[in-house]
Formats: structure tokens, C-alpha cells, sequence
């Protein structure tokens, strides 16, 4: 019953993180050395991914290095997390061309978006990111010599937080973490002010794009005016450690 009970958590983890990694456990319990299955099938799944979602209306982005867009992490790539629509897709391409074109380096990084299928599909711990049509963006740094290019102040990106006011309550029933004990841990690097003011911009300009989620304190340093940036709330996570964006 035990045995039974630690395979069915690990299913129901893996489907949660993964979306694909529930099945390949599954798989893997049909072999003795269920470690190297589980690894074998977890590949064939995510790289088989790569050719079907696209079939049901979602495409992945670019993992690798080379480009003015890619995913931030190989981990988000590994878990089956950067995963969009045609059309977002090609909204990020677009920006990426034009923040490399205006910044000459300069490298968009792309952390959490989609799973490949179901719309519906819940990516934890995220509240909004279950069709594909939303993703979440990097911020741009700097250090006293100058731009950063493909870096970020924490590992993944996120929980590496702007310091700045809030009106929100101090409240346990809600995602927005402020980690305080993280913060120290991070490098001391600051936003790159002409990039983030050009990013706001560029993608507040796109009429394929329906909305942006910063935190207020960041929208009135860099974009003041533009009414696409929006506060996404005191029960969802903060934003001041990357850019929502959704069609």
C-alpha cells in the first residue's frame, strides 16, 4: 500500500510540474530499472512534444543560445514550460528583434510560459499561464560597467525582487511571496533603465498585445502613461522581478 501510495504522488507531482512526467512514471513502472525508464520515456515524451504541439495550436520557444530570444533556464525547457501560441510566439520574436536592433547585444529572456497541451492546464504556481496565450519576461541588468546580456540576479529569474512600495496587506491566503530571506543571497545588480523603458514601450505598442503586469512602483518609474501596464493584484505573486505578458 505504501509502494502504491508513493507512485501515485509521484504521478500526480510529475503531471503537476511536468505535465508530461505523470505518463512517463507510468511507463517506467512497466520496467525493472525504473529510474532509466522513467528517463528514457521522459525524453521520448518531451522531445516528442516538440513535433505534436504544434499540431494542437502551441509551438515551443528557442532553448538555445544564439538568438535575440530564448528561454532563461534549460530547466524550463526540461520541465516543459516554454510553450505558447503561434501568434504569442511571434509577438516575442518580434520584440526580441526590435530590443536587439535598438540595444545592439541585447538578448530577451523568457522564463515560465505554457505547457504544449490543454488549455485549461494549470502551470504552477501561476494563476493565469493554462492557454498559451501568456508568458513571463526577464528583466534587463546592469552593473557599474554597463549592460548584463543573458543575466539575471536569482537562477531562474524570479524572487530576485525590486525594492519599492506596496499597498497590499500583509495576508497568508495569497501567492504574493516576498522571500525575504532570499533577497541577500542575490547579486547586487540594477535594472537597466533605457532597456526596461524601451521593453515597457515596444510591448504596450503591439496591438497584439492585451495586457502587461509590473509592479505599480516600476510602472511609474519607467512607463507612467501607458494604461496596458496593470497591478496584477495583492493575491498573486509579485511582479518586480519580471514582466507578465498576454495577448
Amino acid at each position: 500500500m505504501i509502494r502504491i501510495a508513493g507512485h501515485f504522488t509521484a504521478i500526480i507531482l510529475l503531471t503537476l510540474i511536468t505535465q508530461l512526467g505523470g505518463l512517463a512514471w507510468l511507463a517506467a513502472l512497466l520496467f525493472r530499472r525504473r529510474f532509466l525508464a522513467f528517463c528514457a520515456a521522459y525524453l521520448a515524451l518531451s522531445l516528442g512534444a516538440v513535433w505534436v504541439a504544434p499540431l494542437t495550436g502551441r509551438v515551443p520557444l528557442p532553448c538555445l543560445a544564439g538568438g535575440a530570444l530564448q528561454m532563461q533556464s534549460p530547466l524550463y525547457c526540461a520541465l516543459n514550460r516554454h510553450y505558447v501560441t503561434p501568434e504569442l510566439a511571434e509577438v516575442l520574436t518580434d520584440y526580441a528583434s526590435q530590443m536587439n536592433r535598438r540595444f545592439d547585444g541585447t538578448t530577451t529572456l523568457v522564463l515560465d510560459a505554457n505547457f504544449p497541451f490543454v488549455n485549461g492546464y494549470p502551470l504552477l504556481p501561476h494563476l493565469s499561464h493554462h492557454d498559451g496565450r501568456k508568458a513571463d519576461i526577464a528583466f534587463y541588468y546592469r552593473n557599474e560597467a554597463g549592460y548584463l546580456d543573458r543575466t539575471t540576479r536569482a537562477p531562474l529569474g524570479y524572487f530576485a525582487f525590486q525594492d519599492g512600495p506596496t499597498t497590499c496587506p500583509d495576508n497568508r491566503l495569497t501567492l504574493r511571496w516576498d522571500m525575504a530571506w532570499l533577497q541577500p543571497l542575490w547579486p547586487d545588480l540594477a535594472l537597466d533603465p533605457q532597456r526596461m523603458e524601451t521593453s515597457l514601450r515596444l510591448l504596450a505598442a503591439d496591438p497584439r498585445v492585451g495586457k502587461l503586469f509590473i509592479e505599480p512602483h516600476l510602472k511609474q518609474r519607467f512607463a507612467p502613461q501607458i494604461n496596458k501596464i496593470r497591478f496584477q493584484g495583492c493575491r498573486a505573486a509579485r511582479h518586480d522581478d519580471h514582466i507578465h505578458i498576454q495577448l
